[in-house]
């Protein structure tokens, strides 16, 4: 009779006999507690990577692990690159080596897709690319990014769409209910490069949006600094203060009608809700603004076919600085429900 001792079937699994009857069978025993622990890794970094903060670098790299738990091992020294210790906003260059430490990684969440209508409206969005960016006129009621209950987003989207891209990261944000130029970067160097532009005002950004009321005068300069502020509900509003952060607008009549006033708006900082907040700042909330607008006003407005706030991210102009400079100009041409809204002004 062959022998039924323990067997090789991998780490961590043996054999042993059980009877059942007159028969003897196997039973494959697993021993729960013996798990793989992972291994030292060392990592080279590449040009898609290089100008990275090594947290975030490690954050893409140990995915499920707690960002507090990446700290830590950042503090002690287990993370190393060219051999050396380093400092959480230390950011790579390329050819860094980094020693990526035996971390056990929880169960990553696998990410929602996208389905196919709104990969299909991604796709034909995109109205200007290169090799170095991406420009989209997004539709309005997609957010740029997935989180905060938001399964996906345009970015999502986008990976999917282009699997093969090494390299795909948002320049800047836009809010999900609004629509027009959004900037995608295909390399770390060129987003980089639109980043500090943003942060140096250099680039021309326009808007089209609707005003409540009939605007009075021409062009005028709105200098208003803005502060974030997050409610016990999690909800985030921006308000005009003093200790804010220094904002400034320029608002351009367009159309005047009966109520309300077509404007076209460029904006010198980029901050968050800015023309919203700038516009109620001065008087003329924007239609279909649930936040900073008004509500009888916007229950007109949505008489007139409004189902959404009338703000579009109309045009964007600048050159990007990189080894080989070149000079960007785009426009998105209103969304069509933004357009009927306007016709139906217009016949009033």
């Amino acid at each position: 009779m062959s022998s039924l001792g323990p067997q090789a079937n991998g780490p961590g699994v043996r054999t042993r006999p059980t009877w059942q009857g007159n028969a003897m069978e196997p039973c494959i025993i697993r021993a729960m507690n013996e798990t793989r622990r992972p291994a030292v890794r060392e990592v080279r970094v590449g040009e898609h990577q290089a100008g990275q903060r090594i947290d975030n670098f490690l954050i893409t790299q140990l995915k499920g692990v707690p960002k507090t738990h990446i700290y830590r091992i950042l503090r002690k020294g287990e993370v190393r690159v060219n051999k050396g210790r380093i400092k959480p906003d230390y950011r790579l260059q390329e050819g860094d080596v980094v020693r990526v430490p035996p971390v056990r990684t929880g169960e990553a969440p696998a990410p929602a897709q996208p389905g196919a209508r709104v990969l299909d409206v991604i796709a034909a969005s995109i109205i200007y690319e290169d090799d170095a960016l991406l420009i989209l006129n997004k539709p309005a009621g997609i957010a740029v990014h997935g989180g905060s209950g938001v399964s996906y987003g345009v970015i999502e989207a986008l990976r999917a769409l282009r699997p093969e891209a090494p390299f795909l990261e948002l320049g800047h944000r836009l809010d999900r209910d609004t629509s027009g130029c959004l900037v995608v970067a295909k390399k770390r160097s060129a987003l980089r490069a639109f980043q500090a532009l943003l942060r140096s005002s250099g680039m021309d950004k326009q808007y089209l949006a609707l005003a409540q009321g009939r605007w009075g005068g021409g062009t005028r300069r709105v200098s208003a600094p803005l502060r974030k502020n997050v409610l016990s509900s999690g909800e985030r509003m921006v308000r005009v203060d003093p200790e804010g952060k220094p904002a400034l607008s320029i608002f351009e009549p367009v159309t005047r009608f009966a109520d309300a006033t077509l404007m076209r708006v460029t904006l010198v900082t980029g901050r968050t809700h800015q023309v919203r907040v700038h516009a109620a700042h001065a008087g003329h909330p924007l239609a279909g603004d649930d936040k900073y607008g008004d509500p009888v006003f916007n229950r007109h407005m949505a008489g007139r076919g409004l189902k959404r706030l009338f703000l579009h991210a109309s045009a964007l102009q600048f050159t990007l600085p990189m080894e080989r400079p070149r000079d960007i100009a785009v426009s998105a041409p209103l969304p069509p429900e933004l357009r009927a809204v306007i016709d139906r002004l217009e016949s009033e």
